[in-house]
């Protein structure tokens, strides 16, 4: 058995090679090397601002990786993209997207691929200086089948430009394997009887109330963990005690009065997917805690104390990036207090900065689902109970005048581009998704989130030269003699193109979103809401969501079911 074994696996790893080789991830394009860490801390050496919900009671610990600007003389190892325990992270990437789970086993033995895919990341580089003496910090939260190190590439990315990044792994059974450590079983070599496994859980995407209950079980863990997250990097900020399970990383002082977290309004988050919808349940949750709806929900999300760190720190001023957010876990009925309110930055107050503190940004697919469009629009419209977004909906009772907020699309792109998926298996996001690409899908992403930081005043490094290659606008009296951009190796300061809202804005495959008019489509079914839609037209979008729901997974199986053979 053991030779046949290695037969298949030495088959399957001659065929793997031909059709896609080892991924290379492309070099962070900011100015700084990029240094990460990770972290795992009990629940109990941290002041968690809402209590646990019941069914996180098998959770003793929150775990993160962070990404950070590092010191030009970097040079420890590359990190691998693959946590550990290796095997079984790479056996659970494969049943997630659709591979059985005999070949699964098969491939995860494997020593390349995966295996041998590193990132330009420093493991435990030395944190550089910045001249703020602080620097901008973002939580950024993954969707289904992610993980802490799924979105390196945006994280990474934007820590190379200025930015510290933590990348909480959610244990509500979406990332798409998690490994807990047991306290009093610390290994620095992660054995099995060291840890234990919280796996991923299929949840149908056939709308009913037990599914909007299983998915608000997720998020009520889900908003817990942020909570916790939070006040991690509050006490990492502060040098406070606290235990550190992951031995890998011998220390946190490099990051002591570093990070620009104690500032109400100032930490950025961001999300994709489910993680967006994760965001923007914890915006609203602390923001409208008070509001008499919210207070009493039956069943409550998240129920921060009104003296928490959260809640003095979620304002309307939280500069925020939904990427292609998942709308179907807002829509449960439990949560429509929530839903019925707009996200804080459109707050009816004279600090509040509108849409301009706002990036959504759709992938092509979600884009195109034409009846969760219309629903989005309305979630990132000051009132998401209008049945049309309106002009006259971002001018405030008060008289104030709102920005819409950045809402764009990336052509031919799916919903995983905007993770690490594609750069990892291309040849299956175009098998699967037939999506092209994957790395302009993620340069256009960065593009634009490093814009809405500088139009809300946050500071960050030039967009490289190189990223500009999709187009830039360039002022007629910069333009060279050949009429193009000036070729510069430190790129722009200002990059107006990837805002432009214009028909022709001279970005190849971005476009801008309209979202005046959306929100009242009725389509062939006329007489139900446009949630009512979502809720129909969820089952056939659980391809997009979950790969291993997507058809056109099984000839790839059959094809490396032969080739093992």
């Amino acid at each position: 058995m053991a030779t046949a074994d290695a037969t298949a696996t030495s088959k399957l790893a001659s065929y793997l090679a031909r059709l896609s080789p080892v991924p290379a991830f492309p070099e962070y394009t900011g100015p700084y090397k990029v240094g990460t860490v990770d972290v795992e801390i009990p629940v109990t050496d941290l002041h968690a601002p809402s209590p646990a919900p019941a069914n996180a009671a098998d959770i003793p610990t929150v775990q993160f990786r962070v990404f950070y600007p590092a010191v030009p003389a970097s040079s420890e190892k590359r990190i691998s993209w693959l946590p550990n325990p290796q095997r079984h992270h790479v056996s659970a990437y494969t049943r997630f997207v659709g591979i059985g789970s005999t070949l699964a086993d098969i491939l995860s033995f494997l020593p390349r691929h995966l295996h041998y895919t590193t990132i330009p990341a420093h493991k435990n580089a030395e944190a550089a200086e910045t001249e703020s003496k602080r620097w901008p910090t973002m939580i950024f939260s993954h969707g289904l089948g992610g993980g802490r190190n799924s979105y390196s590439y945006i994280a990474g990315s934007l820590a190379s430009h200025g930015v510290v990044v933590f990348c909480p792994e959610h244990r509500d059974g979406s990332a798409v394997v998690s490994f807990i450590r047991l306290a009093n079983q610390s290994s620095r070599f992660f054995s099995s009887q060291a840890r234990r496994v919280v796996p991923y859980t299929r949840i149908p995407h056939q709308v009913n109330q037990e599914v909007y209950e299983a998915r608000e079980n997720q998020l009520r863990i889900r908003l817990w963990e942020l909570g916790l997250v939070h006040d991690a990097v509050l006490a990492i900020d502060e040098g406070r005690k606290f235990t550190n399970l992951n031995l890998t990383t011998p220390t946190l002082r490099q990051f002591v009065g570093r990070l620009d977290v104690h500032e109400p309004g100032h930490i950025i988050f961001g999300g994709h997917s489910f993680g967006a919808a994760t965001v923007h349940q914890f915006l609203k949750c602390n923001y409208y805690a008070d509001v008499p709806e919210v207070a009493s929900m039956k069943q409550p999300l998240f129920t921060p104390a009104k003296e928490s760190s959260t809640r003095r720190q979620i304002t309307e001023n939280n500069v925020t990036m939904l990427l292609d957010m998942w709308c179907l876990p807002l829509l449960a009925p439990n949560s429509k207090p929530l839903y019925d309110l707009p996200l804080p930055m459109y707050a009816d107050v004279p600090s509040a900065p509108g849409g301009r503190a706002l990036l959504a940004v759709e992938s092509e697919t979600f884009h195109n689902w034409t009846e969760h469009l219309h629903v989005k629009a309305k979630l990132l419209s000051p009132d998401p109970t209008s049945q049309t977004v309106t002009p006259q909906l971002f001018e405030r009772p008060s008289g104030i005048k709102l920005p819409e907020p950045n809402f764009f699309y990336v052509l031919n792109a799916a919903h995983l581009s905007q993770s690490d998926f594609g750069i990892l298996f291309p040849w299956l996001t175009k098998k699967i998704f037939d999506a092209e690409e994957p790395e302009r899908a993620l340069r256009l992403n960065l593009r634009a989130q490093l814009q809405l930081l500088r139009a809300n005043n946050i500071p960050v490094a030039r967009t490289y030269a190189g990223d500009l290659v999709d187009g830039a606008h360039v002022d007629k009296l910069d333009v060279n003699k050949d009429g193009g951009i000036p070729s510069t190796a430190e790129g722009i300061d200002d990059d107006k193109a990837i805002f432009n809202r214009s028909a022709d804005n001279g970005v190849d495959h971005w476009q801008w979103i309209d979202m005046i008019g959306l929100g009242g489509f009725s389509g062939e079914s006329f007489g139900k809401t446009v949630e009512k839609q979502v809720e129909e037209g969820e089952e056939n979008m659980r391809n997009e969501l979950e790969p291993s729901e997507n058809a056109a997974i099984q000839p790839v199986e059959q094809t490396l079911g032969a080739a093992a053979s």
